[in-house]
């Protein structure tokens, strides 16, 4: 938007905000928005009659969004379902929390928050503290989710981050394999975690924040700043980036290259590779069978 709109949007109140980003939803970012979203629901059966879903809230923009459109699809009533807004505070500073809860507030999100302290705990780790933060956060969601009579939890990861997982699982650790749909927990039982926004582009969820000028908390975490203050000549210690700037080049050349990777774990021929593994971990060998 143009800084005369953007002045003129924030001095809206906070129920004139709301609606007009509600009302974003419904018109103007509805087929690159809402319509992914019930897609995702409807092709990967994520929602079902009588769920209690923990939609889990980190404070960035995913998992915002992903907030509203479970409010918009609810709005429906196709299916019976109940919603729990989740916010797991692991250590966030004082200004970062206010941040979450002002933007929930402005968005009509009833949030129910409650803490960790994950964050001490991964700042003393030096081997994968990112892969410890985010085990350690699925755990205590799950716990808390099911506490609240939760049978599933819902986490904001849209398609960039599925074709980012694809490319990474490959380059730096030589398998095949994606970040699926939906799972069933394997430490909580009768608990399932889903990913509605599986089919949504990146690219489209910051239109929607740029159109309505709403700004959220971006990775907060003390590894993650210290990260970004070591590398001043533009590299970066996350191997998620490094990947997204390899699809983003080789985009150049191939405009189809995010939806071949996308699809090629929908076109697996297991006749064409050299080994697998089946659902429960047993290794199969082409010559095996040969």
């Amino acid at each position: 938007m143009p800084d005369n709109e953007t002045r003129e949007l924030l001095e809206m109140s906070e129920d004139e905000r709301r609606a007009m980003a509600e009302e974003s939803i419904r018109k103007s970012f509805h087929k690159s928005l809402f319509t992914p979203f019930a897609k995702a629901i409807k092709n990967y059966k994520l929602v079902e009659e009588g769920d209690r879903i923990a939609v889990c809230i980190s404070g960035g923009k995913d998992s915002m969004l992903m907030a509203k459109l479970f409010q918009e699809i609810k709005r429906h009533r196709r299916c019976n379902f109940e919603l729990e807004f989740l916010v797991m505070d692991p250590g966030y500073t004082e200004e970062n929390r206010r941040l979450i809860e002002d933007n929930a507030r402005l968005l009509g999100i009833p949030i129910t928050i409650f803490t960790s302290s994950i964050f001490d705990t991964v700042d003393t780790i030096t081997q994968s503290p990112c892969y410890l933060c985010a085990r350690m956060r699925r755990g205590h969601l799950y716990s808390k989710a099911k506490e609240l009579g939760c049978n599933k939890i819902a986490l904001g990861h849209h398609y960039d981050d599925v074709i980012e997982t694809i490319l990474m699982g490959m380059l730096y650790g030589a398998q095949v394999q994606t970040m699926m749909p939906k799972l069933h927990s394997t430490n909580f039982e009768g608990m399932e975690l889903i990913r509605p926004l599986y089919l949504l582009r990146e690219a489209d969820i910051i239109r929607w924040c740029e159109y309505n000028s709403l700004h959220f908390l971006r990775c907060a975490c003390h590894f993650t700043e210290s990260c970004a203050a070591l590398r001043e000549d533009g590299t970066s210690a996350s191997k998620r980036m490094e990947t997204k700037r390899i699809i983003a080049k080789l985009k150049e050349t191939n405009p189809f290259v995010e939806s071949n990777i996308f699809n090629s774990v929908e076109n697996v021929n297991l006749s064409t590779v050299i080994a697998y593994k089946d659902k429960d971990g047993k290794a199969h060998h082409f010559l095996d069978t040969y």
